[in-house]
């Protein structure tokens, strides 16, 4: 089933239709099909997704790590002594048949896929926790797959699944198996490699694991060798007969339940997940994952995920429904669609941690990578785009994300007047730049940091944190005072349009930090200073063309030029009030001259959009204006061109020649959490759990969860 907007455009709405056309219509797609569904996206090392031209053939498909290296994930069911392809056996011979692709769903946290296979249905639903407030289990670098079937009948049923060597980055690779309790775990990991590097941005140094437990009455087996053989076997036998042999290169660790008769519905569940020991290198010292304060083992930490289940699934229905509901309430079912598609996606770019000699939970620090482009440690112009989706589900990630920046900079090695860049060029090695050499932004970084520090004092109420910092602080607000009129020639965050000298949205990013800063600090000439500079731009048209219809490109005498000005938005979010209403409303009535096939371009020498700057400024607009953006990026998530993790950057006219609804770039960035900036007008922490605890090392324990009357399938 398809959901066509009324609201979409006609060129729009045909290329939705093609789009339609080109896949089975025998699936039905929940909420929308999308470019590409998450399955296990956790971390920047955890990120497999499957594209979603490819659902339909779902039995044959191969999963995929967020850059498109192929990972081998195979899933099959057996009923009766006949053996289903359900997920990534692309050749079998005769040992499997592939299962009917019936439905494919997505919510916050769900990936789901149903399938028939004979008298019987099978649905695969791959859960990544989204879980910010409650650090245990946001920190475990694991994701389940849990495989139901749904049996009308009496039938004999069992459960297979594997995962291949691939996932380590490495051709050169071992394997080790071992038990905690009752749960069997497989760890996969490249030898000889130095701790913290990359290769094609998958990391080296970890552990590849997948595990699971039996059931109440399932029958767990577990075998490593050559594909072939696993899959084989167990299609003949529903386990495996061949004993596991020396690991080889290139070969699958798989896992296997009988379930033996069934009537009704039951479930396994699988985990998969990559675990750094030593996560992060913070200026020397190794951070680990905040979870290994109470489960130092990788195997005790995969047991502890598995029995969590329960209050992880509880949870994550209670997330789902709300972030639905909310974003529905606030910008229709369009909205909702790309909100919930969104979530998973902002998180799996943090790593939450904590220091590795002392394990520490007093001291958590996350660090956020800069996905898809040149993978730099904390960007802070990474920070902003995404911060709406902190300031909705828990503010203290900004404070979380900023402090290791803060620290860096308030320890004086960081020389510059301005807000630096990164602390740290390459993922996941944040020791600095001493060299003062990170790509300048000076405006754009301290603007930034302004704006973000108030938002955190203001949703939080916390005024100590920032207050060890005032000093600094002030320091980098003086050099806005004194830089932002006559700005140099700089970049701005969308370093991919090139440096320019005035340009007005940087001016009004200064005008608005300003005006942020003095109300965080109660310095009021700071604010006054903010409210003259916005004055200065838009009052006397500096930054406007003289009929004041819009905001420049740059200024002055440069009135044919436009750019979107999303740095209006947190003056609204934050009640600033440094720009007048008339400044918001002026733009609701430009941006719908200049709109393309999929929406309105970054300015007007580019013929790409940014999908987070542009659900910024829709918080700014009326809600005519602000609901054509909104189906304008819904129409580029949904037209069936891409194949890629939710790109935030895509060719929205074909005014210079282009095709437009193509993504450009940009892939699985953690700053989609920029499209729940209208979410956030709703209020800080307006998407809530009740199911959440405090954030002590022990909370979420799966017994404080349990008891409160969360239940789950028979397992």
């Amino acid at each position: 089933m398809y959901r066509l907007s009324a609201r979409l455009g006609v060129g729009q709405c045909l290329a939705f239709l093609l789009s339609v056309l080109s896949v089975n219509a025998g699936v039905d797609y929940e909420p929308a099909l999308p470019p590409s569904y998450p399955l296990a996206v956790r971390n920047p090392y955890l990120s497999t997704w499957i594209p979603g031209n490819v659902v339909e053939n779902l039995p044959t498909s191969t999963p995929q790590f967020w850059t498109g290296q192929d990972l081998t994930w195979s899933i099959i069911g057996r009923v009766d002594g006949k053996a289903y392809s359900l997920m990534g056996v692309s050749n079998s011979g005769d040992a499997t048949v592939p299962a009917q692709v019936q439905k494919a769903e997505y919510t916050t946290t769900h990936s789901l896929f149903t399938l028939s296979a004979g008298p019987v249905k099978f649905t695969l639903d791959f859960l990544s926790p989204v879980s910010p407030s409650n650090y245990l289990r946001q920190s475990l670098p694991f994701s389940y797959l849990t495989v139901s079937v749904s049996s009308p009948g009496s039938h004999d049923i069992q459960v297979y699944s594997d995962i291949g060597d691939e996932w380590t980055g490495s051709m050169d690779t071992d394997r080790n198996f071992t038990t905690q309790e009752t749960t069997s775990v497989f760890t996969l990991f490249a030898e000889n490699v130095a701790t913290y590097t990359e290769v094609n941005d998958m990391a080296l140094w970890g552990e590849v694991v997948f595990a699971s437990k039996p059931s109440i009455s399932s029958k767990l087996s577990a075998f490593s060798g050559p594909a072939g053989r696993a899959r084989s076997d167990f299609a003949q036998h529903g386990t495996f007969t061949a004993q596991q042999s020396q690991w080889n290169p290139g070969e699958v660790v798989a896992l296997s339940h009988d379930l033996g008769r069934v009537t009704g519905s039951r479930s396994v569940n699988f985990a998969v997940g990559y675990v750094r020991e030593k996560a992060i290198n913070y200026l020397g010292t190794p951070y680990t994952g905040y979870y290994r304060s109470k489960y130092p083992t990788t195997a005790e930490a995969v047991s502890y995920f598995l029995d969590d289940y329960v209050g992880a699934l509880g949870e994550s229905t209670e997330l789902d429904s709300k972030v639905s509901a909310k974003a529905t309430a606030v910008a229709g079912q369009n909205y909702s669609d790309i909100v919930t598609l969104s979530v998973r996606q902002a998180y799996a770019g943090i790593d939450l941690t904590i220091p590795y000699d002392t394990l520490d939970t007093s001291d958590p620090l996350a660090f956020i990578k800069e996905i898809s482009s040149d993978g730099n440690v904390n960007t802070v112009d990474i920070i902003m785009p995404a911060f709406p989706i902190y300031y909705v589900m828990d503010p203290d990630y900004i404070r979380l994300l900023l402090e290791p920046v803060m620290r860096y900079m308030a320890a004086g090695r960081w020389h510059l007047p301005y807000v630096i860049h990164d602390i740290g060029s390459s993922y996941p090695n944040a020791t600095g730049h001493d060299d003062q050499l990170a790509e300048p932004m000076p405006i754009e970084e301290t603007g930034n940091l302004m704006v973000l520090t108030y938002a955190y004092t203001k949703a939080t109420g916390d005024t100590r944190w920032a207050a060890q910092y005032t000093g600094m602080l002030q320091k980098y607000a003086d050099y806005l005072v004194h830089n932002s009129i006559n700005i140099a020639n700089q970049l701005s965050s969308n370093d991919a349009a090139g440096p320019l000298p005035n340009e007005t949205n940087l001016a009004i990013k200064a005008a608005v930090g300003l005006k942020a800063f003095g109300k965080l600090s109660g310095l009021t000439n700071y604010s006054d200073v903010g409210d003259e500079h916005a004055k200065i731009f838009y009052t006397d048209k500096l930054g406007t063309d003289p009929k004041k219809t819009h905001f420049v490109l740059e200024y002055p005498d440069m009135p044919s030029t436009w750019k979107t000005p999303y740095n209006l938005y947190p003056d609204v979010l934050l009640d600033l009030e440094t720009f007048p209403k008339s400044a918001y409303a002026m733009g609701s009535k430009f941006f719908q001259t200049v709109r393309g096939e999929y929406g309105v371009a970054l300015d007007n020498r580019q013929d790409w959009a940014k999908s987070d700057w542009n659900m910024w400024l829709a918080g700014t607009f009326d809600t005519t204006t602000r609901d054509q953006f909104v189906d304008d990026l819904w129409a580029f998530m949904t037209n069936g061109l891409n194949t890629w993790p939710f790109s935030d950057r895509y060719i929205s006219t074909s005014d210079q020649g282009n095709k437009p609804g193509l993504g450009v770039l940009c892939k699985a960035r953690p700053t989609v959490g920029g499209h729940l900036a209208l979410l956030a007008l709703e209020g800080p922490g307006s998407i809530s759990l009740s199911t959440l605890s405090s954030r002590s090392s022990s909370n979420g324990d799966a017994e404080t969860l349990n008891a409160e009357g969360l239940k789950a399938e028979d397992l």
